[in-house]
């Protein structure tokens, strides 16, 4: 959901076989016409069936892929959207498996996008009643690939929301073939009721984001205007009865017979057993929405239906990290080779695999990923060793209204589940409110790769209890780290507790590594934040019903070894090439009076050093004067002063437009002089771009490449596009363009050739603010892969998110060169994004906090100064004063920093 129920990539069955009704004629246009495919696409509403068997309808907007000649058949691929997004979420990887040789069609689900109609969470007698319908448009055309009279071969893949609808379109439509859902609900009652206790976080972000959308039409359907359960606005698109059913268990803190019933009916597990095609799961680790005993429960039964399954538990998930997309992407495509194009050759990928932190890459700071792999799915519990528990029995309360409530997960604070491979974590248990059982320092290291299970004993002075289980990873020492894997806990609901119950817990499942001397430790807890627990005070007693905790392992797994870093192979064969090219252009270099390369300085992307650039006809007014920094690769460097401080100046002179009157500017440790061959490693949008306005984009880039006189392969036009972003825009004659548009084309033009270092001034300039932000991904995207980017802008806000590096410039002179965190300064000061401000007695309470020296609502939330606390203790601190927590970050003062580096003056 949001995070990747709200938006991920794929959205859903089968009802009666009507045929589909064009609304409207449909919209052709190429999508690409350069490189080596290109891909038509067609834009039109269908109108299908509002149920099955229904003379009213219900608008879909679809948009159809192809490349290719339409005289050759091909497999089809339904790919569907996440919860709150649409078909365009989509459009790039519908693109790619265009290009591969299917025929891709991606729609906007009921509810979402342009389509009409009520959200109805995957009713079988609507959203996947829908797919159906897309599946009968499909076999009429002409390059699909027929199975039999009206029976595409057709594969369904879908991410959240679009995973259950690929899951449930293979159960209620024989015509799919094959399927690859993603991070998705086996069964959504389970998912959002486990153990009959209510997410209501999770559940208040999924209703809440649905009620909200008010953006498309309500629906079409002939038998007139949509009401809501309640006539007003709260249920936004929701289909009376799900918006009925929310209100209803919001309310209690606990779900019904009817509730669980509604939405286990439109789960994938209620068509179990006729999900009989190949199936690649997808499951995230990090993920405390569905988590992956949801896969699991999909594995077993779709395996025993005889078909095919693979599962790949990625290091992301709804709670954040990364989403492998890429490399997913392709195992998909790969699934989709061997069981829609039927070829026995593609590498579908091992049975089983787990991707596991490989620790953290030295010269990048990001988490590297290794993969561990199996030849068969081994389940949650398998190969199970026992870890031994001890404590006495233990009795702690149930605070009135649940609250404080302990911290587990945090949904809408992404990440936090994947830090807990690398020893960090947020999590908070009250003493008071919570058991503890811990096992001896383990003599070695141990894996858990599944779900640990244990067995207690609960009493309670009341009938009902409901528990947490956590099992922490803790650190040797007084008050040793406690990590808990994946940010995750199991919820248990005790009926009859009042005369005493032996309970096995499951503990949730992950895959995590415990170090030798490491304890293990199990919590639990009688509240916890993303869960309604009863307001009613209680008491609960806990003891062992067994001393050993069940830890699964999978000792067949085999992790792969992770990839040497690119300069331990690359620099002895680069230092070789030096060595070449410095051999056979040394004596030419120094025949030519130019500076010979440095070649200290060969991987250096730019050195200045003393650079001097006076005023026409003045001997002591300096544009430039001795300036001297210099750029590392990979960074995005900021070149920042106020108007006249030379910043364009010292750009023009490093693109070897003019020449300084001393100092040298060295790029990739070559002297730049104008014309200068390193030159074909720099990239500049200066001062500005010049189209022709009646030409196409493509056709701008093109003849300026042919004006560079290199090789049309070089020029790479396609990587460049696909970083720029311009789409479909890329067809159209610039006169059209808004002003983004003609930014992303300069910015095209300055990546032809993808250049080593990227030279920006005002890149965004005239942008609005939705633009701004994808110009500000742009940049950083280029610079991920290795390259460096230097931008030039007035915008101090967007240079402090973009840029990592600064360099402050000021009468022609260097003010500060560093970090941009060592430039902005100390970080003592919070930044909280909050839902809404707050009142007078939060603030009041937010400020008494200890370690928090002061608290003030400004324009972009809250700002909280620290005085001793840290970023983790505020955060655990404004959950337990039940703040509406959006984000939290070092509260952006550049702007500050930078008056204070020039003066403040006014230019």
């Amino acid at each position: 959901m949001g995070f990747s129920l709200l938006r991920p990539r794929r959205a859903l069955f089968a009802g009666a076989a009507a045929a589909a009704l064009l609304v409207g004629g449909g919209t052709w246009t190429a999508v690409a016409g350069h490189g080596p495919a290109s891909v038509q696409r067609t834009d039109q509403v269908l109108a299908l069936p509002e149920a099955p068997g229904s003379a009213a309808t219900v608008k879909i907007d679809t948009s159809y892929f192809t490349s290719g000649s339409s005289d050759v058949r091909r497999p089809a691929v339904l790919l569907a959207h996440g919860f709150g997004g649409s078909k365009n979420d989509l459009t790039g990887e519908a693109q790619t498996l265009a290009r591969e040789g299917y025929a891709v069609m991606t729609w906007s689900a009921r509810g979402f996008g342009a389509s009409g109609g009520d959200i109805g969470l995957n009713d079988p007698k609507a959203e996947v009643a829908d797919v159906s319908g897309l599946i009968d448009w499909l076999a009429e055309r002409p390059e699909v690939q027929l199975d039999a009279p009206g029976d595409p071969r057709v594969g369904v893949a879908g991410a959240s929301y679009g995973g259950a609808v690929a899951l449930l379109a293979a159960g209620y439509d024989k015509r799919v073939d094959a399927i690859a859902p993603e991070i998705t609900y086996w069964n959504l009652s389970d998912a959002l009721f486990p153990d009959g206790v209510f997410k209501k976080l999770w559940a208040g972000i999924f209703f809440t984001t649905g009620s909200t959308d008010q953006s498309a039409a309500s629906s079409t359907s002939q038998s007139g205007p949509r009401i809501t359960a309640t006539d007003d606005a709260t249920c936004g698109r929701f289909a009376p009865d799900l918006c009925a059913m929310y209100q209803r268990v919001a309310v209690s803190g606990k779900p019904d017979a009817a509730a669980e019933q509604l939405l286990a009916q439109r789960s994938p597990s209620a068509a179990a057993t006729r999900i009989k095609v190949p199936t690649l799961l997808v499951q995230g680790q990090t993920d405390s929405l569905f988590p992956l005993d949801q896969a699991d429960r999909a594995a077993a039964a779709i395996r025993a239906n005889g078909a095919p399954v693979a599962v790949d538990w990625i290091a992301g998930g709804h709670d954040g990290g990364d989403m492998e997309s890429s490399r997913i992407e392709q195992r998909t495509s790969a699934w989709f080779d061997r069981y829609l194009k039927r070829d026995t050759a593609a590498d579908t990928g091992p049975a089983f695999r787990v991707s596991r932190s490989g620790g953290v890459d030295s010269t990048s700071g990001t988490v590297t990923l290794q993969g561990a792999s199996a030849d068969a799915y081994p389940g949650l519990e398998d190969s199970p060793e026992a870890v031994s528990l001890s404590g006495p029995p233990q009795t702690f309360a149930n605070p009135p209204g649940g609250a404080p409530p302990a911290v587990s997960v945090v949904p809408g604070i992404g990440g936090l589940g994947q830090l807990s491979s690398l020893g960090v974590g947020l999590s908070v248990d009250f003493p008071g409110q919570s058991a503890e059982f811990s096992s001896q320092p383990l003599t070695r290291s141990l894996r858990i790769t599944g779900s640990p299970t244990v067995r207690i004993h609960v009493r309670a002075d009341s009938d009902d209890a409901v528990l947490f289980a956590k099992l922490y990873d803790v650190a040797p020492g007084t008050g040793g780290a406690r990590v808990l894997p994946s940010q995750l806990v199991t919820p248990l609901r005790v009926t009859g507790a009042r005369a005493g119950a032996d309970v096995l817990v499951r503990l949730p499942a992950v895959d995590h590594q415990v170090a030798a001397g490491h304890r293990l430790e199990l919590v639990l807890s009688s509240t916890d934040l993303a869960y309604a627990s009863p307001a009613a005070p209680a008491s609960y007693t806990v003891s062992l019903a067994g001393n050993d905790l069940s830890v699964p392992t999978d000792p067949v797994l085999s992790t792969a070894a992770a990839p040497l870093p690119w300069w331990v192979w690359a620099l002895p064969l680069l230092a070789l090439a030096i060595a070449a090219a410095l051999l056979l252009t040394g004596r030419r270099r120094h025949w030519s009076g130019r500076p010979a390369a440095d070649p200290e300085l060969v991987l250096v992307p730019l050195r200045i050093q003393g650079l001097t650039k006076r005023y026409a006809g003045s001997a002591d007014r300096y544009a430039v004067r001795d300036l001297s920094f210099q750029v590392e690769p990979g960074q995005v460097l900021g070149l920042l002063g106020p108007n006249g401080a030379g910043k364009t100046t010292t750009l023009r002179m490093l693109m070897g437009l003019i020449r300084p009157d001393e100092g040298e500017i060295r790029v990739f440790g070559q002297s730049v002089r104008p014309g200068a061959p390193v030159l074909s490693r720099v990239g500049a949008f200066v001062e500005g771009p010049g189209f022709l306005p009646h030409l196409s984009g493509l056709s701008n880039l093109e003849l300026y490449w042919r004006a560079t006189g290199r090789p049309d392969e070089e020029a790479r036009l396609d990587e460049a596009l696909a970083i720029a972003g311009l789409g479909d825009a890329v067809e159209r004659a610039v006169r059209t363009y808004s002003q983004g548009m003609r930014q992303r084309l300069a910015i095209a033009q300055a990546m032809l050739g993808l250049p080593d270092l990227l030279i920006l001034d005002e890149p965004l300039n005239g942008l609005d603010p939705p633009q701004i932000r994808e110009m500000r991904e742009v940049i950083t995207g280029y610079a991920a892969g290795g390259r460096t980017v230097i931008v030039s802008s007035h915008l101090l806000a967007e240079v402090e998110q973009t840029c990592t590096h600064l360099v402050v410039m000021d009468h022609g002179q260097l003010a500060q060169a560093g970090p941009v965190a060592d430039i902005v300064g100390s970080e003592d000061a919070v930044l909280v994004g909050t839902v809404l401000p707050l009142d007078a007695d939060q603030l009041g309470k937010v400020a008494a906090l200890p370690g928090v020296a002061s608290a003030e609502q400004v324009a972009d939330g809250l700002l909280v100064r620290l005085a001793g606390a840290s970023a983790a203790d505020l955060t655990a601190d404004l959950v337990r004063l039940e703040i509406p927590v959006q984000s939290l970050g070092p509260h952006r003062r550049l702007e500050d920093a930078f008056l204070t580096l020039i003066g403040g003056a006014a230019r």
